[in-house]
Order: structure tokens, then sequence, then C-alpha cells
């Protein structure tokens, strides 16, 4: 995997996230239940972490 590719990588997991957050909080205002939307943010939150981990060893 090249740094770009890392990169967009991390930039698209961030976008799924403030999709799925934007997803929960329509859910959280007409009372849904939000488990499973919490747990899909907690795995992107990983996800998210790994990538970032990617990143910083490639540049370095």
């Amino acid at each position: 995997m090249t740094i770009d590719e890392a990169k967009q990588q991390l930039q698209m997991l961030k976008a799924d996230y403030a999709r799925v957050q934007g997803d929960l909080e329509k859910i959280e205002s007409i009372g849904g239940n939000v488990r499973p939307v919490t747990r899909q943010l907690k795995q992107l939150e990983e996800e998210i972490q790994v990538a970032r981990q990617t990143v910083n060893e490639l540049e370095q």
C-alpha cells in the first residue's frame, strides 16, 4: 500500500464515520434503536485508528 492509498482509505473511513454519526442522530431523534449504529461507529473508530497507524508508519 502506498502512502496515497493509505491516506485515501483514511479519508473514506472518516467520511463513513461522519455519515453514520448523522444516521445515529436521526435514529435518536425518532427514538429508534441506536445499538447497531453505535456498534458500527465503534468498528469504524477502530478501523480509523489502524489506518492512522498505517499512514504514520508509511510517512516515516
